[in-house]
């Protein structure tokens, strides 16, 4: 399970995406989540500025689940 390492407190969920290599703009995160092609903890998110942090998980369609650490 790969992992996105939190360099402060939290990470929005657009910004993770981003992040983690999963798309090549902020633009393109935002419309994933808000099309409902994401889900945070098993659980469909559609809110880009929702807030991550260490112990959460997210996911990208049927792709690998990612893993926020400190």
């Amino acid at each position: 399970m790969p992992t996105l390492t939190l360099q402060g407190d939290h990470i929005t969920l657009a910004q993770a995406i981003k992040a983690a290599g999963l798309v090549e703009s902020g633009g393109q995160a935002k419309h994933l989540v808000r099309g409902g092609a994401v889900t945070v903890n098993d659980a469909v998110e559609t809110q880009p500025g929702r807030k991550l942090f260490p112990g959460d998980r997210f996911r990208l369609a049927e792709g690998p689940e990612w893993t926020i650490s400190r």
